[in-house]
């Protein structure tokens, strides 16, 4: 999924310069306590992110809204499912 950002989201992440499996890790923990619907982006600098986050989605009934490369990583849109 790439293209033009949709929805604002409802929280922002930061985890540029965590590695695996951090970035899961922390994403999972942020998702937990969200309302089903809301979106969190989330930032990161970690190379198998690109995967991680796509899969963690995939496992946990998230939906991948949306997901780009960065110069530094990748961003992602993650509605809480």
């Amino acid at each position: 999924m790439s293209g033009q950002t949709p929805e604002k989201p409802d929280l922002i992440l930061d985890l540029k310069g965590l590695k695996c499996p951090l970035p899961v890790l922390r994403t999972r923990k942020a998702l937990k306590p969200l309302l089903p619907g809301l979106i969190i982006e989330i930032e990161t600098t970690d190379p198998l992110a690109g995967l991680d986050i796509p899969h963690m989605c995939n496992e946990d009934g998230h939906v991948l809204v949306f997901s780009e490369r960065t110069e530094t990583g990748h961003r992602f849109r993650v509605r809480r499912g």
